[in-house]
């Protein structure tokens, strides 16, 4: 493709809830592939300006203002919060959500029909994938414990998450304990308060501030002996014991195609919110020995086992 010397560069803002690690970054560079492969080569005729909240959500207000008072072109956000701070600082600019849960929120009314005209992008809270973890962990613990959900107070998508999780607990029979906090200087406290309480192990809601502390939670669950479902592969890499989710590669490789879209004129509004059709089930076996904890040959050959 040919850039015509004098068309201006496109101005792709990213809002991110969480930190510039290793692991993030490479997925804004599959972000950037996707685009490359979509004709949009980055300086040449995009440019992404990055803001970075490291994990904490009071950042995001103000870094979404100034994206916006920049001018850019659309703006591509990870993490539910981030897409609730993009959507209060404009109602105009094209946002799309690359990770987040948009849809039983109050981001979009349904997958097909959005309460906001200029937000798009892929939702990762599919119907049944609350169920599949809180299943999937039970069958790793011990059974007649009580498990536990922990969730992020100020993440809008955590009450669909727990709401969710209680009702498929209600119908297998389960005990399931709502353990809520606003920051990651409450892991401590709080599964501390769980181990107490004698939670056999716990589900941590979908949330960009848990990812971006997933270290820090990972070594609080091994502190305390606490079995953690997490909703991302790179949490059990991090030291939580399992992890059921969609690749995020596959959410950075698709919103590079809605970004496109959108830049090509396609208004948010035409593009329903998608939903991952791929699942990673991963367990972390050092932790299940750090923890004394044997898992069934049953379930690791539904797992991809690592930490061996």
């Amino acid at each position: 493709m040919t850039q015509n010397p004098n068309s201006r560069r496109r101005r792709i803002g990213i809002l991110e809830m969480a930190s510039p690690d290793k692991e993030r970054l490479a997925h804004w560079d599959i972000f950037r592939h996707g685009l490359c492969e979509q004709g949009h080569v980055e300086d040449r005729d995009i440019v992404l300006e990055f803001r970075w909240a490291n994990g904490v959500q009071e950042r995001l207000a103000s870094a979404a203002d100034e994206l916006v008072r920049s001018g850019v072109d659309v703006i591509v956000t990870a993490g539910t919060p981030a897409a609730a701070a993009a959507i209060r600082a404009t109602g105009t600019i094209p946002i799309v959500m690359a990770t987040g849960v948009s849809v039983g929120t109050q981001l979009t009314a349904t997958a097909e029909t959005k309460a906001n005209d200029n937000v798009t992008g892929i939702s990762d809270l599919p119907p049944g994938v609350s169920e599949k973890r809180i299943l999937l962990l039970r069958d790793a613990v011990n059974a007649l414990l009580p498990l536990a959900m922990l969730a992020d107070r100020s993440n809008p998508s955590s009450p669909l998450a727990v709401r969710e999780t209680q009702e498929v607990a209600r119908s297998a029979g389960l005990t399931v304990k709502d353990y809520w906090l606003a920051g990651a200087g409450e892991f401590d406290t709080t599964l501390a308060a769980m181990k107490s309480d004698g939670i056999g192990g716990f589900v941590i809601a979908p949330g960009a501030m848990f990812f971006a502390k997933r270290s820090e939670l990972a070594a609080s669950a091994l502190k305390y002996r606490l079995p953690s479902m997490s909703v991302r592969r790179e949490y059990a890499e991090a030291g939580c014991l399992m992890a059921y989710g969609s690749p995020l590669r596959e959410n950075y490789r698709q919103a590079a195609s809605l970004v496109s879209r959108v830049l090509a004129g396609t208004k948010p509004a035409d593009i329903p919110v998608a939903e991952p059709k791929e699942f990673d089930f991963v367990v972390n076996l050092a932790t299940a020995r750090a923890m004394n904890l044997e898992i069934s040959a049953a379930l690791l050959a539904q797992a991809e086992a690592i930490g061996s």
